[in-house]
């Protein structure tokens, strides 16, 4: 995912395909939120979090050449967490915390 043309944010093909259902309905619907993220051990570890709205170019980008299946309640998980204070939070469809590596041009 490229957020902001200058940052990169990598996820999992599957990973990404349901935050981009996510995303992309809250911003059709103009509302902006927080989406945050662990950092692997080789980024640092901790958490990242940017602002996503309307304003702030986004694109996404698969590895892979075939959509990945969709799991409705995943999609619902992920779209509470949107709607929440604290912003989208990205985890698996366990509820465990997802890992996404930030490459930051420049930086």
């Amino acid at each position: 995912m490229m957020y902001d043309s200058t940052t990169k944010i990598g996820f999992d093909d599957r990973v990404l395909a349901h935050l981009e259902v996510v995303i992309v309905s809250k911003l059709r619907r103009k509302e902006s939120f927080a989406l945050t993220w662990r950092e692997p051990l080789e980024n640092g570890s901790g958490r990242s979090t940017v602002w996503l709205d309307v304003a702030i170019p986004l694109r996404f980008r698969f590895e892979g050449g075939r959509a990945p299946s969709l799991d409705r309640h995943w999609i619902e998980q992920l779209s509470i967490s949107a709607a929440s204070s604290t912003g989208l939070v990205v985890v698996d469809q366990h509820g465990e915390s997802v890992y996404g590596t930030t490459h930051e041009r420049g930086i």
